[in-house]
């Protein structure tokens, strides 16, 4: 084991002591499932990584909430006033901050009341008042209350990074966004000037060392294991789904093995190694839903990561940007009303929180006083939608999820190597399957755009937004 996957572990690892040497199975204290995993049963993995929203703020479901789901409609702030969620549009013209500090101010030690500290980035007034205790409209995200309500829905689900989309993003194919595979530091903010290792040689990006400071900058180019690494050492196929090849969203382009850059960093400026031109597609006008043709077409890979136009993304900022749920839907009902279904697991989750208000204290990950000052902390809470002939049905997940278990569930399904990263401490999503049960009959999620709006959608794509 390498000093930063050793130092990792210490970092972020649970306290129990067959995960400090190595192995895999520990869960953060949570009881283990009597449903393990079987790969047999799935053979295909789609993971589709939506922006920026919480449970509190996109899944005020009256069904979700009676059956037990952790979603409140109200908030503190700052000054211990408690604030009523307000509905809002999908849509909205103006954004909230999201970054590290963003998280500090909300954490705010443990309190959850710093919501209102958070930065509102409003260009175009008149700019609304508390902005950060609104919450989605039900009626415009009525696709997602469909598959959560039916099949399993997270309301523990944590990103793993405190902060915003481009760690999120390397968190989600590797388990973490260390620069490199000894580094004990981890990009921790979007980047400055460029993004990825065909960046001009100016771009930066702020990491955060062990004590919890962003006392550094460097480069955006990562290098660090990755899960396509250990797919392809098993000859099993995965592509990459994504707008854009330059961007803060598009996780390959900043692991340089996975990039591949025309000349060594900071001088490439494109991506031209074989996992980029193999298996990394973008999305362009003559194809601008490459997953839904995939499947149409019989050619879904083992895993599959998806990610968003602007439009389609639920990132707030963009009037426009009201198309996610539709979005995901097409995806879902490609798969369920295909040969797919019956060994196909889907999971949906959202990159981070964007700023919006979230009433649950992210769990303290290890606290022996060594390392991260009180000890480190996951992020904040974002939806997770697990659909699956072998999801558990109407089921809500209490146990502590992060992007850490998407990367250990793919591991133990296909058997893969542990990476030594965030997929070693987290649990495994078995929590959510039932791999026992009769499996569920597929039924179409009613959505208002439909799969041929995206097929035929010849609009240039767009990433979600500018952080």
């Amino acid at each position: 084991m390498g000093r930063a996957a050793f130092l990792y572990l210490l970092l972020l690892g649970s306290t129990c002591t067959a995960m400090l040497l190595g192995a895999n199975g520990c869960s953060n204290g949570n009881p283990s499932s009597p449903n393990p995993i079987q790969a047999s049963k799935i053979q295909h993995v789609v993971i589709v990584f939506q922006e920026n929203r919480t449970p509190d703020n996109l899944f005020q479901d009256p069904v979700l909430i009676t059956a037990g789901a952790d979603i409140v409609n109200s908030g503190l702030n700052s000054s211990g006033q408690m604030i009523s969620l307000s509905p809002e549009s999908l849509g909205v013209n103006y954004d909230l901050g999201h970054s590290h500090s963003d998280f500090v101010a909300q954490y705010d030690g443990g309190k959850m009341d710093g919501a209102d500290k958070v930065v509102l980035d409003c260009s175009v007034p008149p700019c609304p008042a508390n902005p950060q205790y609104f919450y989605v409209n039900n009626s415009e995200v009525q696709p997602y209350f469909q598959m959560a309500e039916q099949y399993t829905f997270g309301d523990r689900m944590f990103q793993t990074n405190e902060g915003p989309s481009f760690p999120a993003h390397q968190f989600i194919i590797s388990g973490t966004s260390a620069p490199s595979a000894d580094s004990p530091l981890f990009v921790s903010e979007n980047t400055v000037g460029g993004t990825g290792c065909a960046a001009p040689p100016t771009a930066l990006v702020s990491l955060i060392d062990p004590n919890g400071r962003e006392s550094n900058s460097a480069y955006p180019c990562t290098d660090h294991p990755s899960l396509t690494d250990e797919l392809d050492a098993k000859n099993l196929s995965w592509r990459y789904y994504t707008p854009n090849a330059n961007s803060i969203w598009t996780g390959p382009n900043a692991i340089e093995h996975m990039c591949g850059p025309n000349a060594p960093p900071p001088n490439g400026t494109a991506c031209v190694g074989s996992d980029w031109v193999n298996d990394v597609v973008i999305y362009n006008r003559q194809n601008p839903a490459p997953i839904l043709t995939d499947i149409a077409n019989n050619q879904l890979s083992a895993v599959s990561w998806v990610i968003p136009a602007g439009k389609n993304s639920d990132h707030a900022g963009n009037q426009a940007s009201v198309g996610g749920p539709s979005w995901v839907a097409a995806i879902v009902n490609a798969i369920g009303n295909s040969s797919y279904w019956a060994n196909t697991a889907i999971i949906v989750t959202w990159d981070d929180w964007g700023g919006w208000y979230d009433h649950v204290s992210p769990p303290q990950v290890i606290n022996d006083g060594t390392s991260w000052g009180s000890g480190y902390l996951y992020g904040f809470r974002v939806p997770l939608i697990v659909i699956s002939p072998y999801a558990k049905p109407a089921y809500i997940s209490h146990v502590d999820h992060d992007f850490g278990s998407i990367l250990h569930f793919v591991e133990e399904n296909f058997g893969l190597s542990s990476l030594g990263y965030a997929d070693s401490y987290a649990d495994n999503l078995s929590d959510c399957f039932n791999f026992s049960q009769t499996p569920l009959v597929f039924h179409t999620i009613s959505a208002p755009l439909k799969a041929d709006h995206f097929l035929n959608d010849r609009t240039p794509p767009d990433d979600p937004d500018v952080d």
